[in-house]
């Protein structure tokens, strides 16, 4: 399949390449392979608790990084264009910050989510608590070997920096704690994260009842990006709410704060970022000024005192 997706992609870089210059190898994989190989909700429908998704993210991670490959040596020189990933991924806040262990919880909220795929693009591997967890529960099991693949010491190396640009979706948050899960339950991608999502009935819920409006949760998620994976070129790729109910008329005021909110947490980053940049410029300029014009009122004063 790795090599399929391959010649497909060769085919559109050959064909759109001259005119497309942004590419997204997958939208949203955690969705393909979590509720396509989990859940069965989405196509092929398999219920494969507590390794499928697993195998087939490992396969997509796997097939990106060759995709990516193949645009960098035949034809990126040619085209100039970018390849990269989307990630859809929520913000898990701890119920309390102040509790190491609800911190932690949090932590693997966003590892088995975000870090799934992203860690081993921008880091070479699978987040280390991911590991962790899935291999104890998976020796608590009695299995010889994880139900999380490896990647081979040549996979890592080929898979790391395999991204020009990150592309982001996000929708919502959920608080985050600890909640452990006994290893004589049946294997399942969510038991193996030991952890219960909790939502605050004070958040809005303008769409679908698993979306509330936290905008703040989406600059908590951009500033763990950049600080996890050496602030990369992000690209917000999916955003927004559906209607909860049909109106007759136009009637969008619910969406229109949605979008305001999170596009004015969004805006915070990209105000302290620019104010980091005339920074790390203004600074260094002022102190070399402050040296010379001492340099220029000394030789002054010493010319006059001569």
């Amino acid at each position: 399949m790795i090599n399929y997706f391959n010649d497909y992609a060769n085919l559109c870089f050959e064909k759109f390449g001259d005119r497309v210059k942004h590419w997204i190898t997958f939208s949203n994989p955690w969705a393909v392979a979590e509720k396509g190989y989990e859940t069965g909700e989405h196509a092929p429908g398999l219920k494969l608790g507590g390794c499928g998704a697993y195998k087939a993210a490992h396969h997509i991670i796997k097939t990106h990084a060759k995709v990516w490959h193949s645009y960098n040596t035949t034809w990126r020189s040619e085209q100039q264009g970018m390849v990269g990933i989307s990630l859809t991924s929520g913000w898990g806040e701890p119920v309390d910050p102040h509790n190491q262990t609800d911190r932690d919880a949090a932590e693997r909220y966003i590892q088995f989510h975000l870090g799934w795929f992203a860690n081993p693009i921008y880091r070479g591997d699978y987040p280390e608590v991911m590991k962790n967890y899935v291999g104890r529960k998976s020796a608590q099991q009695g299995l010889g070997t994880s139900r999380l693949p490896t990647f081979s010491v040549q996979e890592k190396a080929y898979i790391k920096g395999t991204s020009d640009f990150l592309g982001i979706g996000h929708f919502t948050t959920r608080y985050v704690l600890q909640k452990s899960f006994p290893f004589l339950q049946v294997s399942s991608y969510h038991t193996d994260r030991d952890l219960a999502e909790l939502v605050d009935p004070k958040w809005p819920a303008p769409g679908p009842k698993w979306l509330y409006s936290v905008p703040w949760g989406f600059r908590r998620l951009l500033n763990f990006i950049k600080t996890q994976y050496g602030n990369p070129l992000i690209y917000v790729t999916e955003n927004g709410v559906a209607e909860k109910v049909q109106c007759t008329q136009l009637c969008d005021e619910w969406r229109m704060e949605y979008l305001r909110g999170y596009i004015n947490e969004i805006l915070k980053d990209s105000l302290i970022t620019h104010m980091e940049k005339v920074t790390e410029i203004v600074l260094p300029t002022v102190f070399t000024l402050c040296i010379l014009i001492s340099i220029v009122l000394l030789t002054l004063y010493l010319q006059n005192h001569s």
